[in-house]
């Protein structure tokens, strides 16, 4: 009777597993299966009948060292946004958990989740209008200084780091606000009773106990910083060439679709690398 109780339980559990394994299937591997494919052909099958299977597409990462120059600035800004927006938004995050109730609350947090509801291109383009020369920004300190001031913030690296933070800070915040929101009010009234101040408490239970959530957020900024391409292009100019903006090149411009799944998959290899080499160290500052 006991061995068919858990056999019902375990088709029931595969039944409700399904629909999302069958997902991962159609979604990420299936799709990285077809890049992997791409990353070992001499060409494109469609393009030339006698293509073949090689490692060459590999090899150029290490024989030319602009792409590796260029994934080490890449991951240098994907650092610098990720430091940025858990500067930024844990403070955010701690105010919504722990300050800020009633209608109040849900206001802050409708604005935080706003740039969830609009394009990343049109975000993009407004930082745009807002960073170039002559601009909203510059046009207003104009207006409140009594001096000339020229920013030139369009087409520098500050402008692809503000661009960034913008479009990832709610992950930070988010994250943060949900192991914020977890922790329980006992704790907090038992270390004020016994005489711990704001900074004690913010630094021996509230900021221990969340780190959870303030390192998921962290990931999950970094991961697609580092990848990223359209506000490096938009809004770096000359300056916007990363890893990724070479990535996107050789599918759309160039055309060297081997090439570009190479590279593609060096970079999810490295990033991977970096968050195996990390995992020990998040596991201690968790315990």
């Amino acid at each position: 009777m006991a061995d068919l109780a858990a056999a019902m339980d375990r088709r029931r559990l595969v039944t409700l597993l399904s629909p999302a394994y069958l997902w991962l299937l159609v979604a990420v591997f299936l799709p990285l299966s077809a890049m992997l494919f791409f990353s070992l052909l001499t060409d494109l099958p469609q393009d030339a009948p006698d293509w073949g299977l090689t490692l060459d597409n590999y090899g150029q990462f290490l024989t030319n060292p602009t792409y590796a120059t260029l994934l080490w600035k890449s991951l240098k800004l994907g650092v610098m946004v990720t430091l940025a927006c858990i500067l930024i938004g844990y403070p955010c995050a701690l105010v919504l958990a722990r300050t800020i109730r009633g209608r109040a609350r849900e206001t802050l947090f409708l604005l935080v989740i706003l740039p969830f509801w609009s394009n990343s291109l049109v975000r993009i383009f407004s930082w745009a209008i807002v960073l170039r020369g002559n601009g909203v920004l510059e046009r207003s300190l104009d207006w409140l200084l009594p001096f000339d001031i020229r920013l030139n913030l369009m087409f520098t690296t500050p402008a692809v780091v503000i661009g960034l933070v913008h479009s990832y800070l709610p992950y930070v915040i988010l994250t943060s606000y949900l192991a914020l929101q977890a922790i329980d009010d006992d704790i907090i009234e038992a270390a004020r009773s016994m005489g711990a101040s704001r900074w004690t408490i913010l630094r021996r239970l509230l900021l221990p106990l969340s780190l959870p959530g303030l390192l998921a957020g962290a990931v999950l900024v970094f991961v697609p910083v580092v990848g990223s391409f359209m506000e490096p292009r938009i809004l770096g100019g000359r300056m916007g060439t990363y890893y990724g903006t070479v990535i996107e090149d050789q599918f759309i411009a160039v055309y060297n679709w081997p090439l570009g799944a190479a590279l593609s998959f060096i970079l999810l290899a490295v990033v991977l690398l970096i968050i195996a080499l990390a995992s020990p160290v998040l596991k201690r500052a968790r315990t």
